[in-house]
């Protein structure tokens, strides 16, 4: 009975793993030689006294090595077991092995399974993988003008090296896990060793042991499968395809995480604040980027806000509309014949329509369509009477306004918030919106990154580090690391006296 409940209660991915471990070396061979891209031969020294069964995915395999490097060296050398045939051949990673289940994932990775006997248990493990991705380009998403022009490709090695290359430390430490039970996806968490508080980076690799998933093809799976909360419109993890935003995190302190296959690394823990700075600000003086970042917060808000207020207004309160501008929007409105809630939600799913439409055809097609489809919706809308001009410049600002969210994923829980706003602002005007306010106030309150308070520092509040969250101030103070993430090492830079600047004259 025991037995039987143990069976019916076990996941399926953990009986495939274990009917896996279960196989003997033959028939996992036996197994992989149905596919059609997988090669089983045999290859003869050249006397002819000694022979080797090669085995493996010729699509996975770097062909040209195998026979310029490895068989050539197997037929010229001489050898007689499979220690001595290690020790001929002039490749790096080269191991003995007896097990199925290591077999199978390196056979599945690009190796080469070498040996002696048609049916031996034990062979050797060669490397020799083909990788083929491409070059390494201008990021899309977070385009800067000033600063670096390398993103991260889908290969996560030339990721590591594009990290490497920037933080040529010791300490910085890869530690790989290989998730999905289909998929095998290679996945590395990275860090500072020294710096980082090994509770962030145990919370992060605990909560990947538990992903029971067939297959990953990106990092946004990885996201929603760690998140301290699945329910929530808000990321948790940040995601960047910049090398130098992934370099930053790290000396800081911070966990990152790398998918194979995904463009986008994942940063945690993260905060609220971080999704609306830009990592252009750090190229640029702090005046700069602190006016700049003032300006998106201020968009992020006139987008959620401003149609919810102008639905509310023109509902309850027109005694708060001054009496010069009340005779324009009564004039506009003349000959509308919907309510202004109908009115908001018809331009706002029109907007979001034209971005999806624009999002998903090819470039240039989509930019004309969104150019010359919101010109020509908006005029036809006015003329025919559905909106008035009044609301179509108001919709069109919040949507502006909304792209000024440097973080893609932030910008769509920006686009999303403001249908439930408009909703309360029909039930019950401002108060509505007040009271829509505080539930998703409520809501962040209770939001975690990796067991990290998600407003901090606004919540709960810490002077140390507004000196990176609203504002920038420069360099010269902020001297310590962000106190959530309590490093080993809280201290960044010695603090900077101040010395009188000299003149050429007095040198």
């Amino acid at each position: 009975m025991k037995n039987l409940l143990k069976k019916l209660f076990t996941p399926k991915s953990s009986q495939t793993s274990n009917k896996v471990e279960d196989m003997s070396v033959t028939q996992l061979l036996l197994q992989m030689e149905k596919s059609v891209d997988f090669l089983r031969f045999t290859n003869q020294t050249n006397d002819g006294s000694r022979k080797v069964w090669i085995n493996y995915y010729y699509t996975l395999v770097d062909t040209d090595f195998l026979h310029r490097d490895i068989l050539h060296r197997i037929s010229t050398s001489p050898w007689s077991n499979l220690q001595e045939l290690k020790n001929i051949l002039p490749i790096e990673v080269v191991t003995i092995s007896s097990d199925p289940k290591e077999i199978r994932e390196k056979l599945l990775t690009g190796f080469i399974f070498v040996q002696i006997g048609e049916k031996d248990k034990k062979g050797l493990l060669v490397r020799s993988e083909f990788v083929q991705s491409r070059a390494v380009s201008l990021p899309e998403v977070e385009f800067s003008v000033i600063g670096p022009k390398e993103s991260f490709v889908e290969n996560i090695d030339s990721n590591i090296n594009l990290i490497r290359r920037r933080l040529s430390s010791p300490m910085l430490t890869v530690e790989q896990k290989m998730l999905g039970t289909i998929s095998r996806t290679r996945v590395g968490v990275m860090y500072i060793d020294g710096i980082v508080d090994k509770d962030n980076v145990q919370t992060v690799i605990q909560r990947l042991d538990e992903v029971e998933f067939d297959h990953i093809n990106d990092s946004s799976y990885i996201t929603q499968l760690i998140s301290d909360n699945g329910n929530t419109l808000f990321p948790l993890l940040l995601d960047t395809e910049r090398p130098d935003r992934i370099v930053s995190a790290l000396t800081e302190g911070k966990v990152v995480i790398m998918v194979d296959g995904s463009p986008h690394g994942l940063i945690g823990p993260t905060t609220l604040v971080e999704f609306f700075s830009s990592f252009e600000d750090y190229y640029l003086s702090y005046w700069l980027s602190s006016f700049f970042r003032l300006i998106r917060l201020f968009g992020v808000a006139f987008s959620i806000l401003v149609t919810p207020v102008y639905v509310a207004v023109l509902s309850y309160h027109y005694e708060l509309i001054p009496k010069d501008l009340l005779s324009t929007l009564i004039s506009s409105r003349r000959e509308v014949p919907l309510p202004p809630i109908l009115e908001a939600i018809f331009l706002e799913l029109t907007i979001e329509l034209l971005r999806e439409a624009g999002a998903r055809l090819p470039t240039k097609v989509g930019q004309t369509i969104g150019i010359v489809g919101g010109i020509v919706i908006g005029t036809a809308s006015v003329e025919a009477g559905l909106t008035s001009n009044v609301l179509l410049i108001i919709v069109a600002l919040a949507a502006l306004a909304s792209f000024t969210t440097p973080v893609y994923k932030m910008g769509n829980t920006i686009r999303l918030l403001r249908f439930p706003f408009l909703l309360f602002a029909e039930l019950w005007g401002l108060l509505g919106i007040v009271f829509c306010f505080c539930i998703l106030a409520a809501h962040l309150l209770r939001l975690t990154s990796l067991g990290r308070p998600y407003l901090e520092p606004i919540y709960p509040p810490r002077v140390k580090d507004m000196k990176d969250a609203l504002l920038r101030l420069p360099f010269s103070m902020q001297t310590e690391r962000p106190g959530q993430l309590r490093t080993n090492k809280p201290q960044r830079m010695a603090k900077i006296r101040k010395k009188p600047k000299k003149d050429i004259d007095e040198y």
